[in-house]
C-alpha cells in the first residue's frame, strides 16, 4: 500500500476513535463521533500530517503508547458498564471470573483490542514520518497519563497507604447484636439485578409498576445511594448483609496468585446472626456461584444451602432454557418456591432464603419466556422491558407465596443489588438522582414511605431492625437503621465524604479479611494503636451520634 493511503488510513482511524471516545464519556449521541472524526481527518489533512513539505522519517517508538493502551482500557471498561470501579477489577481478578455469561463482553474486549492495534499502528507510522508528530508526542503522553482517570484511581487507592488516619471507617464500625431473637421471623431475600428504584420515574412509564404495587403495602424506602465499592452485584449483596463495603483483599492476600479462600471472613454478616438464632439458610442464584466469589461468601457465612447454575441446571425440563448467564427468573422463582415449600415442612425453627435474579443485568437484560407471553415479543436492547419483566415475576412469586400461606410470619425485602451499568436508557438514568430499590413487608411493617440520605450499609442494620433485633444505638456495621431516627453517615458527613474516607481507610480492610492476611508485627501493631490514640476528630467526625432532626 502506498504511503498516501497509509496516512489518509491512519488518520481516519485515529479521528473515529477520537471521536467515539468523546461520546462514551459524555452524553452526546453516538451520531456526533462522525462529526468530530470530520474535523480531526480535515485538520490532518490540510497540515498534511504524515507527509510534511520536509518529510524526515526516523525508525523509532513513541512515548504514547502505553498511554493509549491505558486509555484504551478505560474507554472499553466506561463503554461497557458506564461507571469505572477500580474495587470491582481488583476484587474479581482474586475472586475468579468463571462460569461468567458475558461472552457478548468477549466479543467485545477482542475487537477492542484489533482497534487499539491499528490505533497504535496510525500513531508509529505517523510520528515515524513526521517529525511534528515526533516532537509532541511526548508531550501528548504526558497529558494522556495526567488524564486517565484509571491512573487517578489508582494513585488515590495508593494514598492509603501513607494517609494519616487510616482507621476512620473502622472506629465507626459497630459490631452487630448476639442476643436470642424471640418470635424470629422468616426472611425471603429477594436481590433484583440492577433494578434500582430510579425507574419509577415517570419517564420510563410502567417499567416499575409491579414493585410500586408492592411497596404500597408495606415499607418504601427512598434515597439508598451507592457509594464506592458498593456497585456491582457480589458488593452490593456484602454491603446490605454485613454494613460494609467491599474492599478487594489487595496485598492483604497470603496467597497472591491464588483465587481467594474466603471471602470477608473477617465480620459477621446476616448469615452468620441467622445461623447462630437457628435459621435454616439457602441462597439460590440464577447464574453460577463460582462468578465473583458468590458460593464462597454464603457457604462462609452459614448458608447450608448454596445452588447456581451448575448445581439447578439439572433440574430443568427444558436444558435449553438457560441463557449465557444462567437460568431464566421464571425457572429460578420456581425452584426458588420449591425451595421455600422445603423449609417450612422440614425445618421446625425459622428460614432464611436469599435469591438473586438475571432478568435486569445489563446491558439489554434475560426476560424470560413467561414474560414475553405476558408483554410481547423482545426486540432485544430495551432494558424498559427487561426491567417490567422483572418486576412483575418478582410481584407474581409473593403473591403466589402468599396464596399457598407460606409467607406466614415472613419479613420479604425485595431489593436491588446495586444500580444499572449501561444500558439504552443510560443518558436517562444519568440525568436523574439515582437510589436503589428497597422494600419491606410483613405483619408488623407499616405502610409507610421513609425518605432518608443512606447507602446499601444502612440496609443491613434496617433488615436486622424489621427481623426484631435490638440495635445499640440503632446500627450495625457501618449502617443506621432506616426506621430510627439516629443519623447515617450520609447524612452526617456526605457521601463525597465516605468515599474520600474509603481511600484511605486500611483498618476496615484488615478487619475484613482478618485470619487471610499476614501476620503484623507487634511493633506494627502498637504503632498503628498510637496513631489512633493521637487522631483528634473534628465536630464533623462526631457530627454520626447526634440524633437525626426531622
Amino acid at each position: 500500500m502506498n504511503p498516501h493511503a497509509i496516512r489518509k488510513i491512519a488518520i481516519t482511524l485515529i479521528g473515529l476513535c477520537l471521536g467515539y471516545t468523546v461520546t462514551v464519556l459524555t452524553r452526546l449521541p453516538w451520531w456526533t463521533l462522525f462529526f468530530i472524526a470530520a474535523a480531526w481527518i480535515g485538520v490532518g489533512l490540510k497540515l498534511r500530517w504524515g507527509q510534511p513539505a520536509n518529510a524526515r522519517y526516523r525508525k523509532m517508538w513513541p512515548w504514547s503508547l502505553l498511554p493509549l493502551i491505558l486509555w484504551g482500557i478505560y474507554v472499553y471498561l466506561a463503554d461497557s458498564f458506564g461507571i469505572v470501579d477500580l474495587g470491582a477489577v481488583f476484587f474479581h481478578l482474586q475472586a475468579g471470573m468463571a462460569e461468567h455469561g458475558g461472552a457478548s463482553k468477549m466479543i467485545v474486549a477482542v475487537l477492542y483490542t484489533l482497534i487499539m492495534i491499528g490505533v497504535l499502528a496510525s500513531v508509529t507510522w505517523l510520528s515515524r514520518h513526521d517529525q511534528r508528530w515526533r516532537l509532541t508526542e511526548r508531550f501528548f503522553a504526558i497529558l494522556l497519563l495526567a488524564s486517565n482517570p484509571l491512573l487517578y484511581g489508582l494513585g488515590q487507592r495508593s494514598a492509603s497507604i501513607v494517609t494519616d488516619d487510616g482507621a476512620w471507617l473502622d472506629r465507626r464500625y459497630k459490631p452487630p447484636p448476639t442476643e436470642e431473637l424471640r418470635n424470629a421471623p422468616n426472611l425471603l431475600l429477594l436481590y433484583l439485578e440492577s433494578i434500582e428504584r430510579t425507574y419509577a420515574n415517570e419517564i420510563f412509564e410502567d417499567a416499575y409498576a409491579n414493585l410500586t404495587a408492592l411497596g404500597e403495602r408495606g415499607a418504601v424506602f427512598e434515597g439508598v445511594r451507592q457509594m464506592d465499592n458498593t456497585g456491582w452485584t457480589m458488593a452490593g449483596m456484602i454491603a446490605s448483609q454485613c454494613g460494609v463495603p467491599l474492599m478487594p483483599a489487595g496485598l492483604l492476600h497470603d496467597s497472591q496468585f491464588e483465587p481467594l479462600s474466603k471471602v470477608v471472613p473477617g465480620v459477621d454478616c446476616l448469615g452468620d446472626i441467622l445461623a447462630a438464632q437457628g435459621y435454616e439458610l439457602s441462597y439460590l442464584g440464577g447464574a453460577s456461584t463460582q462468578f465473583a466469589g458468590k458460593g464462597l461468601f454464603y457457604r462462609g457465612h452459614h448458608f447450608s444451602t448454596v445452588k447456581g447454575r451448575e448445581d439447578l441446571e439439572s433440574q430443568l425440563e427444558d436444558p435449553e432454557y438457560v441463557n449465557s448467564w444462567g437460568l431464566y427468573d421464571d425457572t429460578l422463582y420456581d425452584i426458588t418456591a420449591d425451595e421455600i415449600r422445603r423449609l417450612d415442612e422440614e425445618h421446625n425453627g425459622p428460614w432464611g432464603v436469599v435469591s438473586l435474579n438475571l432478568a435486569g443485568h445489563a446491558p439489554n437484560g434475560y426476560p424470560s419466556q413467561s414474560c414475553v407471553e405476558q408483554q410481547g415479543e423482545f426486540d432485544g436492547q430495551d432494558i424498559l422491558y427487561s426491567v417490567e419483566c422483572s418486576a412483575w415475576l418478582a410481584r407474581n412469586l409473593i403473591e403466589h407465596l402468599e396464596s399457598e400461606g407460606l409467607l406466614e410470619n415472613t419479613l420479604v425485602v425485595i431489593l436491588s443489588d446495586h444500580l444499572t451499568m449501561r444500558v439504552s436508557v443510560w443518558d436517562q438514568l444519568t440525568a436523574l438522582d439515582r437510589d436503589n430499590t428497597l422494600i419491606m413487608l410483613g405483619e408488623d411493617i407499616e405502610s409507610q414511605r421513609i425518605r432518608r440520605d443512606a447507602t446499601m450499609l444502612d440496609v443491613f442494620p434496617t433488615l436486622l431492625d424489621a427481623l426484631g433485633f435490638r440495635l445499640e444505638g440503632q446500627r450495625a456495621g457501618l449502617g443506621t437503621s432506616l426506621f430510627s431516627d439516629q443519623r447515617t453517615l450520609v447524612e452526617s458527613h456526605s457521601i463525597e465524604v465516605l468515599n474520600e474516607r474509603l481511600r484511605e481507610e486500611t483498618a476496615l480492610q484488615h478487619r475484613l479479611w482478618e485470619g487471610m492476611s499476614p501476620q503484623r508485627s507487634r511493633t506494627d501493631e502498637l504503632a498503628e494503636e498510637s496513631l489512633q490514640e493521637q487522631t483528634v476528630e473534628t465536630p464533623a467526625d462526631i457530627a454520626d451520634e447526634v440524633k437525626l432532626i426531622r
